[in-house]
């Protein structure tokens, strides 16, 4: 063995040197002194080393090691080093699984070298088969003994293959962008034979449209407001932002009147920010409907224009994202603003960079001889909105949330209570890491009174819902806590069981619903903790 021949070697060489010294001349023996003693200490040093190894064991088994369902054909196992570990460091850790609970035959075994990330992925099983796990951990003596994952088996299943659950149509995704290519196909012949007729016969059209943007574009700009409706874009980067010439936000007119100020009309500009490369096309069908006295036509053209012109003077067509509410002021001011995070290499025309904070300097010293106006209320909020546009954008770290689903009734609106942190997601938190519901829990899910319900658990100590169980009681009372609803209304929650839901790849939510007469407040009735906010719901459908 190595750690023997070492000993021996340093025996060997400590004799050696022992011999070597008492025959040294003067000159040599306090070199010769100072490496014996080095030899010495190496001497002892394997012989401890050689001592421990031989009355080292294998290690322990590792601890919690917690078996999760992933998905239809997956499981996931994690774990922890042994608490009582030997001398000897561990290596490696071995996960076994198997249809049998004596594992007498195997369907499969993984080494787990990554000592940092002590979890393994089960893939490629079959669905609806049961099969036991268990892990056990290596050092220089051998394998340990294995422990038993807990649950000490699982299936792996998803909550769709419930015979009671009716899917979403998968294909409905696929039909809504069906439906948008049929209306736009006209859009498309229509639009390449009026560009060959208007822009064909001469030259010298084009190159006077370009002259007029050249001396207009700028001018288009609005340095103050006049009691009407305007449109702001905010392009940023870090604490910069963009400004005309004139160190002004680059703001157009919409309309002249406060006729434009409706509520359902704001709503409907908002959604433009989904097809800002669409506004010729949408100009073109609102010119061939400008016939009718709709005054709703009137104003969306305006609005069309509105950005037509932004999207002209600045060279770009994508705005950004547009603020769930304008800025309104006492003079019957209304600012729409748009807002899109920039970064220093995209070049857009007739603006440049400037430092925020000098921005807001220049804005006070000019705001001093005018009226306080909607334009003074966004340089004082501005960073706020900018904080906003970048947690509206944030995306949650995966895992499976439990959210609170509470809608706020207006005349003409639904608001819907989110989180200031998180406001493009409703009011929330995190149940655990393991986005996939399985079969088993469901089905729990769907056959429980209320997850506060202390016989819900019973008999299930020892089973897989257990943990989601404890789980999904915790974070009902982290949620309740934080929206400041007394834990004793409780028994009148109700979970939403017709399905989970699921954003993207990595996050899925169950929904807890409070009593049926209060998911929508009345008018007057719009109260809400601190740390919350109401968006329109239109709003929170395009993402906050």
């Amino acid at each position: 063995m190595h750690l023997t021949t070492l000993v021996s070697k340093a025996g060997q060489k400590v004799a050696e040197l022992t011999e070597l010294r008492a025959e040294a001349s003067e000159a040599d023996y306090h070199s010769k002194s100072r490496e014996l003693r080095t030899w010495k200490f190496r001497q002892k040093l394997y012989k401890q080393m050689k001592a421990a190894f031989e009355n080292a064991g294998v290690t322990d088994p590792p601890e919690k090691v917690y078996l999760s369902v992933t998905g239809s054909t997956s499981l996931r196992v994690t774990f922890q080093e042994p608490t009582r570990n030997s001398s000897l460091i561990i290596t490696r850790y071995k996960v076994e699984w198997s249809h049998s609970e004596t594992f007498e035959s195997r369907v499969g075994v993984a080494i787990v070298e990554d000592l940092k990330k002590l979890q393994y992925a089960i893939e490629g099983l079959k669905t609806g088969s049961l099969y036991y796990v268990r892990v056990s951990a290596y050092n220089a003596k051998g394998w340990g003994p294995p422990k038993v994952s807990t649950p000490p088996c699982a299936t792996p299943s998803r909550w769709k293959e419930c015979s009671q659950v009716k899917l979403r149509q998968k294909d409905q995704s696929q039909a809504v962008q069906q439906l948008l290519d049929q209306v736009k196909a006209p859009r498309h012949r229509s639009f390449f034979l009026e560009t060959c007729t208007v822009h064909t016969p001469s030259k010298k059209l084009s190159v006077s449209r370009s002259l007029k943007y050249l001396f207009q574009n700028t001018s288009k700009f609005v340095k103050t407001l006049q009691r009407g409706v305007y449109l702001a874009a905010i392009f940023f980067y870090k604490e910069n932002i963009l400004v005309t010439s004139e160190d002004q936000i680059p703001i157009v007119e919409i309309d002249s009147s406060c006729s434009g100020s409706d509520m359902q009309e704001f709503l409907w500009f908002s959604k433009l920010s989904c097809m800002w490369k669409d506004t010729q096309w949408l100009q073109q069908g609102m010119n061939s409907a400008l016939s009718s006295s709709s005054s709703v036509l009137q104003t969306r053209q305006k609005m069309l224009l509105a950005v037509s012109q932004l999207q002209g003077a600045l060279g770009t067509q994508d705005l950004g994202q547009v603020h769930f509410e304008p800025i309104k002021d006492k003079l019957g001011n209304v600012l729409i603003l748009t807002i899109k995070e920039l970064r220093p290499s995209q070049v857009l025309e007739n603006v440049r960079w400037i430092a925020l904070s000098k921005l807001h300097n220049y804005r006070k010293s000019v705001s001093a001889f005018e009226s306080f106006t909607a334009l003074d209320q966004l340089f004082m909020t501005l960073k706020d909105k900018l904080d906003y546009h970048l947690r509206v954008n944030q995306a949650l770290p995966p895992g499976l949330y439990l959210g609170y689903l509470k809608l706020f009734s207006s005349v003409d609106q639904i608001k819907v209570l989110v989180p200031y942190r998180v406001p493009n997601i409703l009011c929330h938190t995190k149940i655990r890491d393991n986005k996939n519901v399985s079969r088993e829990e469901w089905e729990w899910l769907r056959n429980v009174s209320s997850p506060t319900d202390p016989t819900a658990t019973e008999g299930n100590a020892g089973s897989s819902v257990y943990s989601f169980l404890e789980g999904l009681r915790t974070a009902v009372k982290t949620l309740l806590q934080q929206l400041d609803v007394p834990l004793g209304q409780a028994m009148d929650f109700r979970l939403y069981t017709q399905e989970v839901l699921e954003f993207g790849e990595a996050v899925s939510f169950l929904l807890l619903l409070p009593p049926s007469d209060d998911v929508c407040s009345a008018p007057g009735q719009d109260g809400h903790p601190s740390g919350f906010l109401t968006l329109p719901l239109q709003i929170f459908e395009l993402g906050g």
